[in-house]
C-alpha cells in the first residue's frame, strides 16, 4: 500500500524518516512529503490550496488507491486532498488531529516578511512537548522550516460529501475515544464534520504532539495496524 506522509506546519518530509523503515519493512510503500514553499524566503502565491494540489498530484500519479497520513496542520492537507480524490483515497490517518470541518483555518501565528517562521519548541505548552527532552529538541530543529504566511489562516475547501465515506483513524496523542468525543462535542462544526464520518476509530498513542520525533516506533505500528 502506497502511504503518503503529510508533515504539519514547519516540517519537511525527512520528519518522518524514524518511521517509514518500519513501514517498509511491513511491505507498504512510504511516500513522505516536502509540501511546496516549506522554506523558501519568497513563497508568493502558495496557500492551503496549493499544499492539497500537491498531494492530490501524488494521489493521481499512484496507481491504486493510497492512504493519506496527515500530522497536526498536515491534517487539513489530506482531509482536502481526501475531499479532492474520495475515490482514490482508502483510509486517512490522522496524527494528533482532527478532521477540519469547511471554512475552518489550522491556527494563526506571528508573520515576518511573508512566512511563518517555526516560532521554536518553547513556544508550544507543555502539553505539547513534554516529552521533547533536550536531546531530541536539537536533533530535530533542523527539521524545522519557514512556511508559506497563508497556509496557517487559508480557509479550507470541502465540497464533496463522499469524503465522509473514506474510512478514518485518528492517533491521539494524549486522548483515547472518550475523551476525544467529549472534547470535540465542545467544537461545533468540528463536532458536526467528525460525527458525519461513517468509519472511524480512535487510537491513544500515549505521547505529546509530535509523536514521529518522540515514539516513531508506535506512530509506525499504529499506521500498519489501520490499514490492515
Amino acid at each position: 500500500m502506497e502511504i503518503i506522509l503529510v508533515p504539519g506546519l514547519w516540517l519537511d518530509a525527512d520528519s518522518w524518516s524514524a518511521v517509514t523503515p518500519a513501514l517498509e519493512a511491513a511491505g507498504h510503500a512510504p511516500q513522505p512529503l516536502t509540501l511546496p514553499g516549506v522554506g523558501d524566503p519568497s513563497p508568493d502565491g502558495i496557500g492551503i490550496a496549493e499544499w492539497i494540489d500537491a498531494v492530490v498530484s501524488e494521489i493521481d500519479s499512484a496507481e491504486a488507491p493510497v492512504v493519506l497520513v496527515g500530522h497536526s496542520g498536515g491534517g487539513n492537507v489530506v482531509w482536502g486532498a481526501a475531499d479532492a480524490r474520495p475515490g482514490r483515497v482508502a483510509r486517512v490517518v490522522f496524527v494528533d488531529t482532527v478532521p477540519p470541518p469547511p471554512g475552518s483555518h489550522i491556527s494563526e501565528f506571528p508573520v515576518e516578511d511573508g512566512v511563518v517562521p517555526f516560532p521554536g519548541w518553547d513556544f508550544f505548552p507543555d502539553e505539547d512537548v513534554h516529552d521533547l527532552d533536550a536531546a531530541t529538541r536539537a536533533r530535530t530543529e533542523p527539521l524545522t522550516h519557514s512556511i508559506p504566511a497563508r497556509v496557517p489562516t487559508d480557509a479550507i475547501r470541502l465540497v464533496d460529501p463522499r469524503r465522509h465515506e473514506v474510512p478514518v483513524t485518528l492517533l491521539m496523542g494524549g486522548m483515547d475515544e472518550r475523551a476525544l468525543r467529549a472534547e470535540i462535542a465542545q467544537w461545533g462544526a468540528y463536532a458536526a464534520e467528525f460525527d458525519a464520518i461513517a468509519d472511524s476509530e480512535v487510537v491513544r498513542i500515549g505521547s505529546a504532539h509530535w509523536p514521529q520525533f518522540t515514539q516513531p516506533d508506535r506512530v509506525a505500528e499504529l499506521i500498519i495496524a489501520a490499514v490492515r
